[in-house]
């Protein structure tokens, strides 16, 4: 006969069994719902017949972006959406490993992104030197005549009690002046440093808000900022009085906006095609309206600001 504690061993042995069990669960839980400690499987390349186009994160690139996925669906070509994706830093290395095959970008911005020391300035050169420098396999495509420069903002109010009329006269106000701005501008060449170069323009603080959008014009508006980096075609300049300054020593590079692609996809004629053609239609008044369409009080959807403007254009 069993003594009475081996006969209830298997007993205990299930509890402990279904006890650990049950930790394990609840840890995994735990983690799944924190996240846990492993990153995230990264996302592989797109299908050979397809493009997946991404962004930047504002407004007006997702709109661009919008723009060249419709019109691309149009020629029958499949396509994948990934916008919002970050600043140049995220997005470039994306094209390269064909996570993303299509970007919208701004030729200036990209040059000095490839190379910092970049001197060049008119739209032509600024084109030239990118191709000389980009990295397969990444590919530009014909630029547009549209233009979207950074810009030092002030308000109205603040130009006229200031005789500012330029970035220039500015300087002799930046040791009392608070700058505000998306995170990146505090170290990219055209940003603080830039200022710092070529108008020997050092602020009392740099504040980090958003790209060209609503924390930045509220924070020029309430005056928690004096000075701005917003965009040359963004719908809030006019539409809050505020006052670009000019740039006489071309701080900020010819910014035409371009396709860049990775060679991959160029396979298909149709997609340079398609893609050239939208930048030949393309001019900066075209994208300063397009960026009013946007920002109607209806907040309209940008699909369909983007399928109604291919359409006028003759594209879609």
């Amino acid at each position: 006969m069993r003594s009475s504690r081996s006969s209830h061993a298997p007993v205990a042995v299930r509890r402990r069994r279904v006890a650990s069990c049950l930790v394990t669960v609840l840890v995994a839980l735990l983690l799944a719902a924190c996240g846990g400690d492993e990153p995230p499987t990264p996302e592989g390349p797109s299908a050979p017949d397809t493009v997946r186009v991404g962004s930047a994160d504002f407004p007006e690139n997702r709109l661009l972006a919008e723009i060249y996925a419709t019109g691309l669906s149009t020629r029958g070509v499949k396509v994948e959406r990934r916008f919002g994706i970050g600043s140049r830093e995220t997005y470039v290395p994306k094209l390269r490993d064909g996570t993303v095959d299509l970007v919208p970008d701004y030729t200036g911005n990209l040059l000095r992104y490839l190379d910092p020391t970049a001197t060049a300035t008119a739209p032509a050169d600024v084109y030239a030197a990118i191709g000389r420098r980009l990295p397969p396999p990444l590919v530009l495509l014909a630029p547009s005549a549209a233009e979207d420069k950074d810009a030092v903002v002030v308000t109205r109010a603040f130009a006229t009690a200031n005789d500012v009329r330029s970035i220039a006269d500015l300087t002799r106000f930046c040791p009392a002046t608070t700058f505000g701005g998306p995170p990146e501008f505090a170290t990219r060449p055209y940003g603080v440093p830039g200022l710092a170069a070529t108008y020997g323009c050092t602020f009392r603080e740099f504040r980090p808000l958003d790209s060209g959008g609503p924390l930045t014009v509220a924070a020029l508006r309430a005056g928690t900022v004096q000075a701005a980096d917003l965009f040359t075609t963004d719908p809030s300049i006019p539409g809050n009085d505020f006052v670009i300054l000019e740039d006489p020593r071309s701080n900020f590079a010819a910014q035409q906006v371009v396709p860049l692609i990775n060679s991959a996809k160029l396979a298909d004629p149709a997609v340079a095609d398609l893609l050239n053609r939208i930048s030949q239609k393309l001019d900066t008044s075209t994208l300063a309206d397009l960026n009013r369409r946007l920002d109607a009080p209806d907040k309209p959807d940008p699909a369909q600001v983007a399928r109604d403007w291919l359409s006028s254009a003759g594209i879609g």
